[in-house]
């Protein structure tokens, strides 16, 4: 698991950067800037829970809990929903997928919850 959270939240955040990038630079003229703040929230969503992925492997390495795979489940799921939905929504302005962006924000709730909990039961 601590493996697989840290390999995780390495390529979450390299592909954050990358796609934050591809916003600034490949989409500043091509879509309005209402979109563009979407993508960058996506990226920077996307950012912060790569790094808690990170956090979850380190966790895991040091200090076993049967909280962390559920809490780095839910981030991974909330990266992939939220901000995936909204990459895709601006890529392609399928304004549907807009209504499936919260799933992802209450997954990410969802894991925080998860990692509070665990580091509350922790001894």
């Amino acid at each position: 698991m601590a493996k697989t959270f840290l390999l995780l939240g390495a390529v979450f955040g390299f592909l954050s950067v990358a796609f934050g990038a591809f916003g600034a630079h490949g989409l500043r003229d091509s879509v309005p800037p209402t979109a563009l703040e979407n993508f960058k929230t996506a990226a920077q969503y996307q950012m912060a829970h790569a790094l808690a992925l990170v956090l979850l492997g380190l966790l895991a390495l040091q200090t076993p809990s049967q909280w962390w795979k559920p809490a780095g489940i839910a981030f991974t799921a909330g990266i992939c929903i939220f901000s995936g939905c909204l990459y895709l929504l601006v890529l392609t302005g399928q304004r549907w997928l807009g209504a499936i962006v919260p799933i992802g924000g209450t997954a990410f709730l969802i894991g925080w919850a998860l990692l509070a909990y665990g580091a509350w039961r922790l001894r």
